[in-house]
């Protein structure tokens, strides 16, 4: 676990001096710099690496040509590396020991590092978190820090304010997420929603979307209740009062009472008689009868926001002042309503002109009434904003012309009288009258006020009907990803879906799901993939397990090496490395067979295939042995696939394979770059056996001797070699399996 947060201060330490980590081998990191872009400074930024990871541990080993690229910014001393390595010895390749770099180079190193930390200040991000790795931590949302992490200098992002800021790639990565999934609804919304009807293209799409049943029609018709409570209110508190006012808002609402309680049924149905259970269903689940409904219910709001109009007294008080001064209606003014004898006035409820029928001063309330019906439309969200446009615009049309009729001079007088009101007489009533009126008329107002509510209203009604039909279709979507994942208990979902775009979404989802579960198993073997999607795994536990009887194999091409020359024929070697690609692509197929299913690919190092069996309890067989066998099997099956490479390429590649087994501590490593490997001294020993094997022979030590010569498999002592670490070990080679019976 400590070796995951090590590698951890690693990742940090390769992104500061642009190096890139290209794997883990057991315990060692491997990073280079130049890649994937060219950097003229790159052996400069290797050594800076290695100097910083070592601070530590140890010192810096380089070549000389290493050494050539630094200009003589670092002290070395000679390295002797071919006195401990073979290769180095046979090759004379010179090597050096790093002590330390220049002063000139501390100072340089040193203003780097004091620029970046400006330009880090000036942005106002700080430096990123690099914890310790947890495998799939970002993806399951972790946020603890492990004990070992905090021993070695770590601390909880949630404790340090300067760790609570968003890495600024996070950030980035969240803004094009929010952009990717508008874009997606935006496509979604183009490819099956007509753009100004919002009606589905696809016929079955809106035959299943309008029998559609909503358990909340009966909300519906409530809050419209309360909308002509509202109306009531105002008009009773505004209004004069009359027998007809209190009779038609009784019966309204005695009506509305009714068809509250007829709707509610539904919610509660096994309460009430049978009857009333039908009538519910029927108005319900019905999207005609239910639409009827709310119209009806919405007229009624509607006729109670202006009936009371006509109640009111309708004389022009501008005739009724000319006649008393005996001038033409043109020449009637303000000043005229504060000097008639009539004391005319905005409280004043008693007729005028000896009608006996009372003044309504304050018409703006009729308004104000019609703008609250309006609100009553938005609340039936089962009727489409198309049919919700033509019911409000209907509303307008009639309010509008009822208006501006020349017969009605309620606003006309109301005017005149806000006019007179506003006039500042002096003692002697001596004040220069307006010849026109300060205010902008009522009937020009009150278009324009209630033509604004309608657009917004629509462009309101307009959104909420497209989130439905969107939600809509997310939720065909997942009944039918939910149908195929678990046909067994959500197979009927298959019956109610309708054809055409959403089956082939269905199908969309299906392949990149599969496609998603084929590059994770690509990345980690499948009981370990399945460990990090469970829902009930810890988000702060690393993935480790102990295994006590694994079989291990390190296949090489030995001469693999003689083989890559880079040269223009060969396009620098890439087609060197496109054989081998093949080569191991061959390999993948072999072990993907089903008599090689307990087994499971490691990884490749270069042109060496490593890979094990008996890695878990569905491949591990404690008593027959087979996952051994099956590695032994699959070892043989390489060199015969090898021999036929030869054959047909016509090369002369030579493998050698080692073999071993016991326990080993199985794991990953990583976030960013996920790995899963295997640690122990059993794959030491199986590398060894590799590397001191015999080229074209399969090398087994004497455990997995034992386990193949009780299964009859064809085997031969090799003697006594001395192995790296180990001192001198008793080796064997595997040379058939058991014979046919």
């Amino acid at each position: 676990m400590t070796l995951n947060e090590l590698f951890a201060r690693f990742d940090k330490l390769a992104a500061e001096n642009h190096c890139l980590r290209i794997k883990i081998l057991g315990d060692c990191y491997y990073c280079v710099s130049g890649l994937p872009e060219a950097r003229a400074d790159h052996a400069h930024c290797c050594v800076e690496m290695g100097l910083d990871m070592i601070e530590a541990i140890s010192r810096i080993h380089i070549t000389k040509a290493t050494l050539n690229y630094l200009n003589g910014d670092y002290e070395v001393e000679p390295g002797c590396g071919g006195e401990r390595n073979a290769y180095l010895k046979e090759h004379s390749i010179e090597t050096f020991l790093i002590l330390r770099c220049t002063q000139k180079r501390k100072e340089e190193k040193a203003m780097i590092a004091k620029m970046n930390r400006q330009r880090t200040n000036s942005i106002g991000h700080n430096p990123p978190h690099w914890g310790a790795e947890r495998p799939f931590y970002n993806h399951l949302g972790g946020n603890q820090v492990s004990k070992e992490m905090k021993r070695m200098g770590f601390e909880d992002p949630k404790d340090k304010n300067a760790q609570e800021s968003a890495n600024p790639e996070d950030e980035v990565d969240e803004f094009l997420g929010r952009a990717i999934d508008a874009r997606s609804i935006d496509r979604l919304r183009s490819e099956h929603v007509r753009k100004f009807l919002l009606t589905f293209r696809e016929p079955d799409l809106e035959k299943k979307y309008s029998k559609q049943v909503d358990d909340r029609f009966g909300a519906y018709v409530a809050c419209a209740s309360l909308v002509f409570l509202f109306i009531c209110f105002v008009q009773v508190t505004v209004v004069p009062h009359s027998l007809f006012m209190l009779s038609f808002y009784l019966s309204c609402f005695l009506l509305l009472a009714l068809v509250v309680f007829v709707s509610v049924i539904y919610a509660c149905v096994k309460l009430f008689p049978t009857p009333l259970q039908t009538l519910s269903r029927k108005i319900v689940r019905s999207k005609t009868n239910s639409t009827l409904v709310g119209v009806f219910t919405i007229t009624l709001v509607f006729l109670s926001a202006f009936v009371n109009m006509f109640m009111c007294n309708s004389k022009n008080l501008v005739g009724c002042l000319a006649m008393e001064y005996n001038i033409t209606v043109n020449q009637v003014n303000a000043c005229h309503v504060m000097e008639s004898a009539f004391n005319y006035s905005l409280g004043d409820e008693q007729g005028f002109c000896g009608s006996p029928q009372p003044n309504c001063n304050f018409p703006e309330y009729f308004t104000y009434s019609v703008l609250l019906s309006l609100l009553a439309c938005s609340v039936f969200l089962q009727i489409s904003c198309i049919g919700k446009l033509v019911l409000m615009l209907a509303i307008e049309f009639i309010y509008v012309l009822i208006v501006e009729v020349p017969g009605v001079t309620l606003f006309d007088n109301a005017d005149l009288l806000v006019t007179a009101n506003a006039i500042d007489f002096s003692n002697n009533g001596t004040s220069q009258c307006p010849e026109h009126a300060t205010k902008v008329a009522l009937k020009v107002v009150t278009p324009i006020v209630i033509s604004v509510f309608v657009l917004a209203l629509y462009l309101h009604a307009q959104q909420v009907e497209s989130t439905a039909r969107l939600d809509f279709l997310w939720k065909l979507q997942f009944c039918s990803l939910l149908s195929s994942l678990i046909p067994r208990n959500y197979g009927h979902l298959e019956e109610e879906l309708p054809r055409g775009q959403a089956t082939e979404e269905k199908e969309e989802m299906e392949e990149l799901q599969a496609y998603n579960r084929r590059l994770l198993h690509n990345i980690l073997p499948k009981d370990v993939a399945a460990h990090f999607l469970a829902r009930e795994r810890r988000n702060d536990e690393l993935y480790y397990q102990s295994c006590e009887c694994v079989a291990v194999m390190f296949a090489s091409i030995a001469n693999f090496s003689e083989f890559y020359v880079e040269l223009e024929a060969n396009n620098e070697g890439v087609e060197c490395l496109r054989l081998l690609n093949e080569i191991i692509a061959d390999f993948d197929e072999i072990i993907s067979e089903d008599r090689f299913k307990q087994l499971e690919k490691i990884k490749t190092i270069g042109s060496t295939y490593m890979a094990a069996s008996g890695l878990n309890d569905s491949t591990y067989d404690k008593a027959g042995k087979t996952h051994i066998k099956a590695l032994a099997d699959f070892a043989m099956k390489l060199m015969d696939q090898m021999k036929y490479i030869n054959e047909h390429s016509f090369n002369n590649f030579q493998m050698k394979i080692g073999l071993n087994i016991g326990p080993v501590v199985a794991g990953v490593i990583g976030a960013r770059k996920p790995q899963y490997d295997i640690w122990g001294n059993t794959v030491n020993v199986a590398s060894r056996m590799d590397s001191t094997g015999v080229p074209d022979r399969i090398q087994v030590t004497t455990d997995m001797y034992q386990v193949l010569a009780a299964n009859t498999y064809q085997l031969e002592c090799r003697g006594v070699v001395k192995v790296k670490g180990k001192g001198e070990m008793m080796t064997y080679f595997l040379n058939g399996g058991p014979p046919l019976s």
